[in-house]
């Protein structure tokens, strides 16, 4: 009777811990090692903790390279002319951005800045394709003298380029961002495709801005683009909205004689965060949109366009983590608080988007869970709340944790509110470890301040 309680007992105790470590399943780059320390890309965090300081951005460059061939083979598999823009915006650390390019990744920008960024990493221009929305005249001058494609938000965008390249006597590529009014299931805040959204040239005046674009000679007409949103786990949004970008290419041809030559259905695959959350293969979106744009040129009877995507989550998202240490242990009426050094002017993704982040132990990884608890921030803010009702084991001061899934929309969304310095980044890679940006100090916060002379 023991033998059998204590075989039970044991069967509950393994489907509880896989329970709790679903993450090592998928995420193959996260380890436990013999001292029960969380282990990424084989290197100890808590090793990295001690040497580098908290709160500390670790990721894993092997894990980034796998996860693009894996999203690029998906699609090159099915159609023969494939491009992979990332998309910058998800993390512009110049590691990993050197990285993605070495692997023939090209970008999509939405900023000046991450120009200035692309074209110090040294990309080719041709690689570039420019989607920010709003963008200012200097951003259109930049882009224009840089010789990167150029993908108009507006109309009025569009014209204001007309003056620019006309004083310039510069021809550019050009293309439209189409908004599809095609509503994805995800965050309001990461839906950017539904007709009420800021991005975008509406359907209805699509063909028009082409036009307009085809009758002035410094235009040089090259693709049509969408994105749809960000963190999408359904592949029928994007089966819609491509639907509905080819027939606008079939349009072109038939009413202005317009051939493109690539096609953007932009990014937004999301990722698996937690273990309740649906995980769909990138073949499962690749089959879907490639057979949707086969379909629509047997139908228009439309040369082959590259095929232009626009990853970024996808790629580099479960590749990092965020290491912060337990500085205060807080019980109150309402809940028990774990203090750590880290707020969301480290990784404001909870606050802003109510998004859910693993936290792991990471010192203790394989240890019992045992009480329900908040993780809280140190900013002076009430809202400064990373995680909420989560199962740990008995949290203690000096405790490591990490958040899973903190390789996208994490430092790169970083401040420093409440004059707290950026966190340092490190990376993983081949079994070594490299520090790639530098632990800011309280000097640096000052930096390009100025003080008036009267106030002296």
């Amino acid at each position: 009777m023991r033998r059998v309680f204590l075989i039970f007992f044991m069967i509950i105790l393994s489907l509880y811990s896989q329970g709790k470590q679903w993450f090592l399943e998928e995420k193959t780059h996260l380890g436990i090692n013999e001292k029960n320390h969380l282990t990424i890309g084989g290197v100890d965090v808590v090793n990295l903790a001690e040497e580098f300081g908290t709160p500390l951005y670790v990721i894993d460059g092997n894990r980034i390279i796998e996860r693009y061939k894996e999203f690029l083979r998906a699609f090159d598999s099915l159609y023969p002319k494939v491009e992979i823009k990332y998309a910058y915006k998800a993390n512009t650390s110049l590691a990993v951005l050197k990285i993605l390019k070495n692997q023939g990744a090209g970008a999509d920008i939405v900023s000046g800045g991450e120009l200035y960024v692309a074209m110090t990493i040294g990309l080719a221009p041709e690689k570039i394709i420019f989607t920010g929305n709003n963008k200012t005249d200097e951003e259109l001058r930049m882009a224009l003298d840089a010789g990167v494609i150029i993908n108009f938000d507006s109309i009025h965008e569009m014209e204001r380029l007309k003056k620019i390249c006309a004083e310039k006597k510069k021809i550019v590529r050009v293309s439209f961002r189409v908004n599809p009014s095609v509503s994805p299931e995800t965050h309001p805040h990461l839906a950017t495709g539904l007709w009420k959204s800021k991005f975008g040239i509406h359907e209805d005046s699509v063909l028009e801005a082409y036009k307009s674009a085809k009758g002035f000679e410094y235009f040089k007409i090259s693709g049509i683009h969408m994105h749809i949103g960000s963190q999408i786990l359904d592949s029928e949004p994007y089966k819609e909205a491509t639907s509905k970008l080819m027939d606008l290419a079939g349009k072109l041809k038939n009413h202005l004689g317009v051939e493109l030559d690539f096609i953007d259905v932009g990014g937004g695959v999301g990722i698996r965060y937690k273990k309740d959350m649906k995980s769909v293969p990138i073949k499962n979106f690749a089959e879907d949109i490639v057979k949707t744009i086969k379909e629509k040129i047997k139908e228009y009877n439309l040369k082959q366009p590259l095929l232009y995507l626009e990853p970024g989550r996808w790629i580099v998202g479960d590749a990092g983590i965020l290491l912060t240490r337990v500085s205060t242990i807080k019980k109150t009426p309402f809940k028990k608080f774990i203090g750590v050094d880290a707020g969301f002017n480290t990784l404001v993704r909870p606050v802003l988007y109510d998004a859910y982040h693993e936290v792991v132990l990471a010192n203790r990884v394989n240890e019992k869970s045992e009480e329900e608890v908040y993780v809280a921030g140190n900013l002076c803010e009430s809202g400064d709340i990373l995680a909420k009702d989560r199962l740990l084991p008995k949290v203690e001061e000096n405790d490591l944790l990490a958040f899973l899934d903190a390789g996208a929309y994490a430092i790169s969304m970083a401040s420093a509110y409440n004059s707290r310095p950026f966190p340092a980044e490190v990376l993983v890679l081949n079994g070594k470890y490299y520090l790639i940006r530098e632990r800011e100090s309280y000097k640096d916060l000052l930096r390009n301040q100025l003080i008036p002379e009267f106030l002296k």
